[in-house]
């Protein structure tokens, strides 16, 4: 193989290790986040109010919304970003949640997927591209 053709490929999977980097960094970040909001955060009880309906593949798609009542007593909602079908609660239904009193943005249910889906899905994502890009370039520099 010519110089200029391996130049090629180390640029190539170096550019696959470092998309999965940035990936992988985008996962621990969210992690982060998480056990920050699990360190800081207010443990409440919310209800489920209401359903988003949304077309999927395969039919109607539920995202719940949920009413709670902050340590201020003001009432506030969040809305999952978790989209199922069928729904993932009943209408009425209790869920435990965890919220940052200063933030509205920062509210999760306390659930696996609830807390952690962003670190996994960005993980799965980056692990590929870290393998394949990394695997290649330990190959050609030993």
């Amino acid at each position: 193989m010519s110089h200029k053709k391996r130049m090629t490929w180390i640029v190539f999977y170096s550019f696959l290790f470092l998309i999965g980097s940035g990936l992988f960094y985008g996962a621990y970040s969210s992690f982060q986040k998480t056990k920050s909001l699990l360190a800081k955060g207010v443990t409440t009880t919310a209800t489920v109010i209401s359903f988003e309906t949304s077309q999927g593949k395969n039919g109607n798609m539920y995202k719940p919304s949920f009413e709670f009542t902050d340590k201020f007593l003001n009432k506030r909602t969040f809305k999952s970003g978790i989209a199922s079908s069928p729904p993932a609660y009943e209408i009425g239904e209790k869920v435990q949640i965890i919220y940052n009193p200063k933030s509205d943005k920062e509210v999760k249910t306390i659930s696996f997927w609830g807390l952690y889906r962003g670190s996994v899905i960005l993980a799965m994502v980056a692990a590929p591209f870290l393998i394949i890009g990394g695997s290649y370039i330990l190959y050609k520099l030993y």
